[in-house]
């Protein structure tokens, strides 16, 4: 007879710990990271609020009449607070240069900073409650993605960013109603039955992805605003037959949900972006930069190059070869690993000015890219998913074979962007958006986040009003 060993108190054991964190139990560390991590999180959604996607969300709310307090950033509108985190979201999303957790493979920013600032218009929220609220939905989302495994989840089709962002949202706004006990599990009940987010984005370089963490917000909010009705979800969601990590990965560790909780807050291991494309392709384009930097190397010495990628990853930036040879719209390129190598080995950068449209038809980048070839390295796998390195090698037209490796990714927690590196990237985003007073406002409000009043505050000065 086979037994089934179940974890029993998986859900209420995450949901007590979130629900009582207090701002008392963070250290200095984790309070600062948070303020790093919402510069980031203002600098980017402003720049990712003038995509066609994050426009094409905001007109959908416009047209069905949906006005309230809560701000869109980017923009002058405003809606009712599920719809502005929903928008907030994907604009942030849109321009694939938001934070990641490498051990969970997801983006937590983009869902726990939308839900925490639109939740002010429906609840009293400061600085110091943000910033709690943000650490407990950064750790519900980053313990539930490792739990699943990453490449588990991916190979069923599903964005861990959009499934584990309705839980990471419900926790968010959860606390931020001031949600206790059973109440608050039910919130998470409820989450689970709105966890969604298809891969199948790639197929076609569709738009997607970029809503999944919108969506994950708005579904949140609305669970926990239905768990304070008295709605009832169920409080095994996350451990049970049916639950989450049963459901939605081939083989879960339910352990990893609770290791080290409350011990290790999962602000301090989640990194940023410098490039502007998919988290797996930021290792190899470091390496390439340093190559073209070290050795001088220019794009007509170039006879071929080879690049390690992560199995995890493989299929999301280098497979299938053909098409990410081929890239169209930009949402290919984001996610074409040889795209990304012949901009770097091209231009000496993968910004945004690389990921627009035409770009990948270009005649040289089209040359470059044909010289790319991606592959597995069991070397690179035994670290993952804590660690992403990364390798590249360019053999030269003169017989010479460059290798350049890299253990930690400009932008992971061991390599970190510093405060003026990300208030670089902040002012790079947002001049495009807002006036130069404006972003220095904003830059002086994040750092005195803690001491802010009224969240409300900071969401105005991301509009143009």
């Amino acid at each position: 007879m086979v037994h089934t060993s179940k974890e029993p108190g998986i859900t209420q054991a995450l949901a007590q710990f979130s629900a009582g964190l207090t701002y008392e139990d963070l250290s200095p560390e984790v309070v600062d990271r948070a303020k790093y991590l919402c510069l980031d999180f203002a600098g980017v959604t402003l720049n990712g609020s003038t995509t066609p996607s994050a426009r094409a969300v905001v007109q959908s709310i416009e047209a069905i009449g949906r006005p309230g307090p809560s701000a869109i950033i980017g923009t002058s509108s405003r809606t009712l607070p599920e719809y502005a985190a929903m928008a907030n979201g994907t604009a942030f999303h849109s321009i694939e240069l938001d934070d990641v957790n490498n051990e969970a493979s997801l983006h937590p920013g983009v869902v726990a900073y939308p839900t925490a600032l639109a939740m002010a218009d429906l609840a009293p929220v400061d600085g110091k409650s943000f910033i709690t609220a943000v650490a407990a939905g950064y750790d519900v989302m980053v313990r539930l993605g490792r739990a699943l495994k990453p490449a588990e989840h991916y190979s069923r089709g599903f964005h861990p960013t959009g499934t584990c962002g309705a839980f990471g949202a419900a926790a968010v706004a959860s606390r931020l109603l001031g949600l206790k006990g059973d109440t608050y599990t039910h919130a998470l009940g409820i989450a689970g039955s709105q966890a969604a987010g298809s891969m199948e984005f790639l197929a076609q370089g569709a738009w997607t992805k970029r809503l999944h963490p919108g969506w994950a917000s708005h579904s949140g909010i609305w669970a926990a605003l239905l768990a304070r009705a008295g709605f009832l979800g169920p409080t095994t969601i996350i451990e049970g037959r049916y639950g989450f990590l049963h459901g939605y990965s081939g083989d879960p560790d339910p352990s990893l949900v609770l290791r080290d909780l409350g011990e290790e807050f999962q602000l301090t291991r989640t990194g940023v972006k410098p490039h502007s494309c998919c988290r797996y392709k930021q290792g190899p384009i470091d390496c390439l930069l340093d190559l073209r930097q070290r050795h001088n190397l220019r794009p007509q010495d170039v006879d071929g190059v080879t690049i390690g990628v992560l199995s995890a990853g493989f299929n999301i930036v280098s497979s299938p070869e053909e098409e990410k040879l081929n890239p169209h719209s930009v949402v290919d390129m984001q996610f074409s690993m040889p795209f990304g190598a012949a901009v770097a080995l091209l231009y000496g950068r993968a910004s945004l000015a690389e990921y627009a449209p035409g770009v990948s038809q270009r005649p040289e980048v089209r040359e470059m890219m044909s010289r790319v070839q991606c592959v597995t390295d069991p070397a690179l796998d035994a670290v993952f998913p804590r660690r992403w390195p990364a390798w590249a090698e360019v053999r030269t037209l003169d017989g010479r074979t460059l290798r350049g490796q890299i253990e930690y990714p400009k932008g992971d927690p061991e390599n970190a962007l510093t405060w003026d590196e990300m208030k670089e990237k902040f002012t790079n985003l947002s001049a495009p958006v807002i006036s130069e007073g404006r972003r220095q406002d904003i830059i002086a409000e994040v750092e005195a986040l803690e001491d802010l009043a009224d969240v409300r505050d900071l969401a105005a000065l991301l509009t143009t009003d």
